[in-house]
């Protein structure tokens, strides 16, 4: 069991020289009001006058004391670097190395130089705590820590929260589920108003671990003893409660031995509280921190065993993430290229070790570009959007030239059907543009390697390379997809397997040419005369039904009217009428030469069609829409499989020599390995962390079985 102390004094040491705070070690924690008598416990425990003096507020920094039990045989022990120790009893700081301090007065002095250093010269704290190893042959085996006494105002260069700062402080070391808490109080002051009391039960609420110390019992007022409170009946503590006696300042004035003070301790104890004499005092409050220190130290033991275990294995593994030091750099350049390519053309074939689970990436996302995004939106476009009945009209008469036309003709449906294909371009090239970022996406997926992290410049590098390559390949992309297009604008196949809407029109327009020419024939001849009686003219019917008939087409054109008014009676204007408007067109076409015509209308008029321009527009319509659909079915299928060729594969079967013959250069090499600062900080803090921890583990796998029981 007496081992057990040292192996955390080891422990204690290994992990204060890596500043860490990670594994919490057992040890006994000093907590109490200021000027409550915490820094006359701790030198009665250890026979010396060593600690700072003073009124106010003088323990200004955590003070982290090791006491060693050493005797006066034991060689090893006071062996240091060879040389042996003559004195009887000496002091180390882990500040000043193996400095061997055999005057506790310089110890002293030690100790006010180091919390002046860093908490100033008036009154100011620190959080860094000071390490204090005593060995003495006087000394039970403890680890203690003294905390800076709780205080309300703030005096000299205190900041104005110094009484949220020190409880902070305390907080944080007791908080250690693996701490003694050492909860010290003045036997002259009412011990129900103690802050450290207050303090201990906030974080032990079961005070388990937490043991209470009545400092000052001779300075009780006359009358009054400290009885009760000694015997637990006033604030029970589960650990007990100990009285103790310090020296007075008028003591500590005449340098008065510890030795003679504890004499004086044992005389008042046995005087004042005869019963109960055994059980208070320093000495046995040394016997009883040793104790607890020891029975804790044997229970959390397995489980910092275990602890220290675990955390090696995890710094081990982020050692590993960062990489040994670079020793042949051309080599470990080549294997971050190839690592990269393969990483690259892995997430695009969907073969990746780490396979996203969030939202999809590489490949699924081009596929769903293809199949989803272009999919759709080629279904989504109407074929015969943006075409009117009038728009239709017009292209066939244009098609048709001064003659009239006595089918649809050809060259109307090509026209029009060429102006629905071209509207697939757009939709194309953006599906072009969708792969071309997610192939940039995929540089970022796979950037998070650790040895992109390692080496920023080459990561850098490594972007820049592959994202000029996809760029490169965009224009040919690009063009390709267009080219498809121009492809199916080029030869409109009206022959084509799937474009069986041509016969089917062609046989139902024969079936409606059938029709007519049925009912045409079924209708009686028109030969009636008419007599005019008031202008002796005959008119046959027939002849009427013809100009009627040409002069209503005139009108249409000319949007005018369509009376069956014969032109013979159209009322003429006479030479003044006719020149009447300087600026008419009549006038204006009287100076060209006699042109009754109307002008011809720029834009075809709104109108109800007849019913063969409707039997016309829907069969062009039909036309359209057959042909159309055929087009965007090889529009579909042809221009994914045209980025997959121009810009996908190529970019796959030749990144990894792209990036080969772009930063493989030895002038380079130096500047594309300079190791990322923040990495290399990382990596010397993580083996520093991990030698501790491996030291830490041998330390206590050097602890017996037996030493647990």
């Amino acid at each position: 069991m007496e081992a057990l102390i040292p192996v955390i004094n080891k422990l204690q040491d290994v992990f204060n020289t890596v500043g860490s705070e990670t594994i919490q070690l057992p040890q006994i924690v000093v907590i109490g009001t200021q000027s409550s008598g915490k820094s006359s416990v701790l030198e009665s425990l250890v026979g010396r006058d060593f600690l700072p003096r003073g009124t106010g507020i003088v323990t200004r920094r955590p003070l982290i004391l090791q006491l060693v039990h050493i005797s006066k045989d034991d060689k090893q022990e006071r062996l240091q670097d060879g040389n042996p120790i003559e004195a009887e009893e000496w002091g180390k700081f882990l500040h000043t190395k193996n400095k061997i301090y055999t005057d506790f007065d310089d110890i002293r002095h030690e100790i006010e130089n180091e919390t002046e250093r860093m908490g100033g010269t008036n009154k100011g704290i620190c959080q860094d705590p000071i390490n204090l190893k005593i060995f003495s042959p006087r000394v039970v085996s403890l680890t203690l820590i003294d905390l800076p006494g709780i205080t309300k105002v703030p005096v000299g260069d205190q900041p104005h929260d110094i009484e949220l700062q020190v409880r902070e402080m305390c907080i944080n070391y007791i908080r250690n589920p693996n701490s003694i808490i050492l909860a010290v109080s003045a036997a002259n002051t009412d011990m129900a108003t103690s802050e450290a009391l207050k303090l201990a039960k906030e974080v032990d609420p079961d005070g388990r671990r937490t043991l209470a110390v009545l400092t000052k019992l001779d300075l009780m007022d006359a009358g009054t003893d400290a009885m009760d409170l000694l015997c637990g009946r006033v604030i029970p503590v589960k650990l007990g409660i100990i009285g103790v006696v310090n020296r007075s300042q008028a003591d500590i004035n005449e340098q008065k031995e510890i030795e003679d003070s504890l004499r004086d301790e044992g005389s008042f104890l046995q005087k004042k509280y005869p019963s109960i004499a055994n059980r208070n005092g320093t000495p046995f409050l040394a016997r009883t921190l040793n104790r607890l220190l020891m029975h804790h130290i044997r229970d959390c033991l397995p489980e910092l065993k275990t602890r220290v275990n675990v955390m090696a294995a995890q710094f081990q593994s982020l050692l590993n993430s960062f990489g040994e030091a670079v020793e042949d750099k051309g080599q470990l350049l080549l294997q971050i290229i190839t690592k990269f390519a393969s990483a690259y053309c892995q997430t695009i074939e969907g073969t990746a070790k780490n396979i996203e689970t969030t939202e999809l990436c590489g490949g699924a996302r081009i596929c769903y570009i293809f199949h989803e995004t272009f999919g759709r939106t080629l279904e989504s476009v109407n074929p015969l959007a943006g075409l009117s009945n009038i728009e239709i009209l017009t292209a066939i008469r244009n098609a048709t030239g001064p003659r009239p036309a006595l089918f649809v003709p050809e060259v109307a449906f090509e026209l029009l059907v060429k102006r629905q294909i071209r509207r697939l371009e757009e939709p194309s090239l953006r599906c072009v543009e969708l792969v071309h970022e997610e192939l940039q996406r995929i540089i970022q997926h796979c950037g998070t390697q650790q040895e992109m992290l390692r080496f920023p410049k080459l990561h850098e590098c490594i972007v820049d390379v592959v994202t000029a390559l996809l760029r490169r390949r965009l224009p040919p992309t690009n063009s390709m997809v267009e080219n498809l297009v121009a492809i199916e604008l080029a030869y409109v196949n009206t022959k084509h397997p799937d474009f069986t809407e041509a016969g089917l029109v062609h046989r139902s327009l024969l079936d409606g040419l059938d029709t007519d020419l049925r009912q045409s024939r079924k209708e009686p001849a028109n030969k009636q005369i008419v007599q005019d009686d008031s202008h002796g003219k005959l008119t046959a019917s027939r002849s009427e039904n013809v100009n009627g008939g040409m002069w209503k087409l005139g009108n249409w054109v000319r949007g005018g009217r369509t009376d069956n008014t014969p032109p013979e009676t159209a009322p003429m204007l006479a030479p003044e009428q006719f020149n009447s408007s300087p600026n008419s067109p009549a006038r204006s076409a009287s100076s060209k030469g006699v042109n009754l015509l109307p002008e011809v209308p720029m834009h075809a008029l709104t109108r109800k069609l007849s019913q063969r321009e409707t039997r016309d527009c829907e069969v062009i319509e039909r036309l359209i829409k057959s042909y159309f659909l055929i087009v965007r079915k090889n529009i579909q299928d042809s221009v994914p499989k045209g980025i997959m060729h121009f810009l996908v594969n190529h970019v796959k079967d030749n990144l990894q020599s792209e990036l080969v013959s772009m930063l493989y250069k030895k002038e380079e090499i130096d500047r594309l390995l300079e190791e990322s600062e923040h990495i290399a900080a990382r990596r010397r803090e993580a083996q520093e962390m991990l030698k501790a921890l491996q030291r830490a583990s041998h330390i206590i796998s050097d602890v017996r079985e037996t030493h647990l029981w």
